[in-house]
C-alpha cells in the first residue's frame, strides 16, 4: 500500500491515462447495439427510395378531383391497383385524365398520378359511401375496373412521400463517435447497411470478496449478510455500456481469489473487484493482487492506495495476466463501493468504448436541508441527494455512513463537498453529480 494520499482526481487521471479504447471491429447489426461508431456512415441511396403514398386511398391527378364535394363528387375510373412491393401499375400504364388507381400505405406513386386522396375521402369504390371503405378493399379483386367517387379536392403532392425526403445519397447518417441504439440500427438497416466498424462493448468482471457473503436466497447464520455488492456493480456496469458478468462471492483467502481472477482473464477487458482492500487482517485482495505480475509480468501488478475522500478511502489499481487487463479494487461497504464505481470505474469502461466524455453530468444546485452538513478537512465527500432540476435545489438522503445502502436506492445524486470545506450550510451553492 502507497503511505502517498492521492486526491481524487489524481487516482481517476492515473487510472484513465493506463485505460485505452478498444480496438475496432466489424459487427452485424443486431450485435452493434450500445456500441461506439469509429467512422462515419455516410448514406448510399434515397430513403424514401421512391415517391410513395403515405395512406391507404386512390392516386389522382390534381385537375381531377378539383372541386369536388360530398354533393358533386368527381367520379373516377378504377384503372388498378398498387400495394406495397409493387413496382407500379401492371404494363407501365399511367393514370389519365378522369382515371384513379388504389394505392396502398408505402406503395410507389404511379406515372400520371399527382397525389393521393385518403380512402376515407371516398366512397371506397362501391358506390355506397365511405363506411363501406374497409370491405372494398377486401373484397374487390385485385386490379378490377370500376368507379370512385372523391368528395374532396387535394393539392399537388399530397400525401405523397417524396423520394429522398428523408435522407439522400452523400448525407451523413450517423457521426463517428454515435452510440448505437435501436433508432440507428434502424436507420441502418433501412439504408441497406448490413454491419457496422465500432468499438465492442467491454466485458466487465465483477468479483465480491469475503467470507461472510452469502448469496440473496440462502440462508442466512450467525455474522453472515448477503453479497449486494456484486450484484449493484454489475448493474451499474451494464448501465455504462458494458457486457457485465458476476462472479459468485469469493472467500477470504488469497490463493482462491487469485485463481478466480486469473480463470476470468480470458473474457475480461477490465476486472473488478470489492472488498479487502483496507488495513484489516482479511484483506486477500491486497495479499492475492499486491505483487503479481511484478515477476512474471514487467509493468503489471497492482497499487493499492489511500485517496483523500469519503467514503472510498482505500483504492487499488493495476493490471493483471498477460494483456495486462486493468483491474480496480474498490472497497467493500455498499456505499463506498457504487461511489467508487461512479467515480473512477464508470469512467473507465466509457474510455475502452471510445466515448469523448466519460464522466457522468454535473449541476449546481442549492443546498436543502435543516442544519449545516459537516464534512472532514481535506477530504472530498460525496453524500447522497435526491435532485430537483425545476427547482436547482438538492436535498441529502440519509447519513454520511458507507453501510446506509437504503438511502442510496433513493439517491439520484451524489452531493460533493470539496476538500477545502469542513461545513455547508443550507442554501449553499453545491456541486451534485446527476446519477440517472
Amino acid at each position: 500500500m502507497s503511505s502517498t494520499i492521492w486526491s481524487v482526481d489524481e487516482h481517476l487521471e492515473d487510472i484513465l491515462a493506463a485505460v485505452r479504447p478498444l480496438e475496432p471491429i466489424e459487427l452485424q447489426l443486431p450485435e452493434a447495439q450500445g456500441c461506439v461508431l469509429v467512422e462515419d456512415v455516410v448514406v448510399e441511396i434515397a430513403l424514401p427510395p421512391f415517391d410513395n403514398s403515405s395512406m391507404d386511398g386512390y392516386a389522382v391527378r390534381v385537375a381531377d378531383v378539383e372541386g369536388a364535394t360530398e354533393e358533386f363528387p368527381a367520379v373516377l375510373t378504377v384503372i388498378g391497383d398498387v400495394a406495397a412491393g409493387d413496382a407500379g401499375l401492371d404494363d407501365d400504364r399511367r393514370v389519365g385524365p378522369g382515371e384513379a388507381a388504389r394505392i396502398m400505405t408505402g406503395a410507389p406513386l404511379p406515372a400520371g398520378a399527382e397525389a393521393v386522396v385518403p380512402v376515407e375521402w371516398t366512397d371506397g369504390g362501391t358506390g355506397e359511401g365511405p363506411a363501406a371503405t374497409m370491405r372494398a378493399h377486401t373484397d374487390a379483386p385485385e386490379g378490377a375496373a370500376g368507379e370512385v367517387r372523391v368528395h374532396r379536392p387535394a393539392e399537388a403532392r399530397a400525401h405523397v412521400r417524396a423520394r429522398g425526403s428523408d435522407v439522400r445519397p452523400g448525407d451523413l447518417a450517423l457521426r463517428a463517435g454515435s452510440v448505437i441504439g435501436p433508432p440507428q440500427i434502424g436507420l441502418l438497416a433501412a439504408i441497406g447497411r448490413s454491419t457496422v466498424k465500432v468499438r465492442p462493448r467491454p466485458r466487465v468482471v465483477v468479483i465480491s470478496t469475503g467470507s461472510e457473503l452469502v448469496q440473496p436466497g440462502e440462508e442466512l447464520t450467525g455474522g453472515q449478510i448477503y453479497d449486494s455488492n456484486s450484484f449493484a456493480l454489475t448493474a451499474a456496469a451494464r448501465e455504462a455500456g458494458a457486457i457485465a458478468y458476476r462472479v459468485g462471492a469469493v472467500s477470504d483467502d488469497a490463493e482462491t481469489l487469485r485463481a478466480t481472477i486469473e480463470d476470468q482473464l480470458i473474457r475480461a477487458d477490465i476486472v473488478v473487484t470489492t472488498g479487502g482492500v483496507s488495513v484489516g487482517a482479511y484483506d486477500v485482495v491486497k495479499e492475492a493482487l499486491a505483487s503479481v505480475g511484478d515477476e512474471d509480468e514487467p509493468g503489471g501488478g497492482v497499487d493499492f492506495r489511500k485517496l483523500a475522500m469519503q467514503p472510498g478511502k482505500p483504492q487499488g489499481f493495476g493490471s493483471i495476466g498477460p494483456d495486462h487487463t486493468p483491474l480496480l479494487a474498490l472497497p467493500g461497504n455498499p456505499v463506498s463501493s457504487y461511489v467508487s464505481f461512479e467515480l473512477f470505474v464508470r469512467p473507465a469502461i466509457r474510455t475502452l468504448m471510445g466515448l469523448p466524455d466519460v464522466n457522468r453530468p454535473t449541476a449546481r444546485a442549492s443546498l436543502v436541508t435543516d442544519k449545516a452538513l459537516s464534512s472532514p478537512a481535506g477530504k472530498r465527500q460525496f453524500l447522497r441527494g435526491t435532485y430537483d432540476a425545476e427547482a436547482g435545489t438538492v436535498t441529502p438522503v440519509g447519513g454520511s455512513g458507507s453501510h446506509l445502502i437504503a438511502a442510496l436506492a433513493q439517491a439520484d445524486a451524489l452531493i460533493v463537498l470539496p476538500e477545502d470545506v469542513t461545513s455547508a450550510e443550507p442554501g449553499a451553492d453545491t456541486e451534485v453529480i446527476l446519477l440517472r
